[in-house]
């Protein structure tokens, strides 16, 4: 199975993420952000292909190895095709949910995060071209959830 965890900056994917793994099990965390470390120095919008290339070979490697997969990654459309177009010959259940809250609370910092002035310029570029209400998935308004009351209606969605 592989669970995409779709969002703004700051919407809660790797928290949600993070939790899902340990009640899936036999999972793993594929936190796309991460690739961007490797790249640093290459602009965002550049380096988004080839972390989108690299999702598609690590997500059926580890398919193959028999792993479950969750992904935290804001994807816009053209990414979400262009992800369900590579992995549409795959033999596993593709699930998508968006964690849509209001753009006020993610403009917030929450926990140890202070967000800075890109990541607050990502997050208004992510809400102004519809990150948070794609027409993909199911879209889960966590503005006055807990992580644990998201999490369980996603889990409920799984079927665990």
């Amino acid at each position: 199975m592989i669970v995409f965890i779709n969002g703004s900056i700051n919407s809660g994917k790797s928290t949600i993420a993070k939790m899902l793994v340990d009640k899936i099990g036999n999972c793993v965390n594929l936190e796309l952000d991460r690739f961007h470390e490797f790249l640093e120095w290459m602009p965002i919008g550049e380096v988004i292909p080839i972390n989108l290339k690299n999702a598609v070979s690590l997500i059926k490697n580890y398919l193959e190895m028999g792993f479950n997969i969750v992904v935290p990654y804001p994807l816009s459309q053209k990414n979400y095709d262009y992800l369900m177009e590579n992995l549409k010959n795959l033999n596993t259940k593709i699930l998508v949910f968006t964690l849509a809250p209001k753009i006020e609370k993610v403009l917030t910092n929450r926990g140890n995060r202070e967000l800075n002035d890109l990541e607050i310029s990502r997050i208004k570029y992510h809400y102004e071209i519809g990150i948070n209400n794609p027409s993909f998935g199911k879209i889960i308004d966590n503005t006055n959830q807990t992580s644990e009351e998201t999490l369980k209606i996603i889990l409920n969605e799984i079927g665990l």
